[in-house]
C-alpha cells in the first residue's frame, strides 16, 4: 500500500499533492482509471500491444551491439 509521512507544519494540499505524484508513479490510478469502466477486448489488445512495444523499446535500447572501434572493457581472468 503506498502511504506517505507529513511532515510537521507541512500542508495538507502539499501533501495531498505528494501522494498523487506518488500514486501515478506506481501506476495505481492508472489502473483505477482503466478498472472505473468496461474495456472492451480490442482495447484490452490494443492497450497491451502499446504495452508490449514500450517494454520492447526499453530492451532493445539496453541490448544495441556495441559500435565497431568502441574500446572493450579489460576481462580480469
Amino acid at each position: 500500500m503506498t502511504e506517505i509521512q507529513i511532515r510537521k507544519g507541512e500542508p495538507v494540499d502539499r501533501a495531498l499533492k505528494r501522494l498523487k505524484t506518488r500514486l501515478e508513479m506506481d501506476g495505481i490510478l492508472e489502473e483505477v482509471r482503466r478498472l472505473r469502466a468496461h474495456e472492451t477486448p480490442s482495447a484490452r489488445t490494443k492497450r497491451k500491444a502499446r504495452a508490449a512495444a514500450k517494454r520492447g523499446k526499453i530492451r532493445y535500447r539496453f541490448t544495441l551491439p556495441k559500435a565497431p572501434g568502441a574500446p572493450e572493457s579489460p576481462v580480469s581472468a
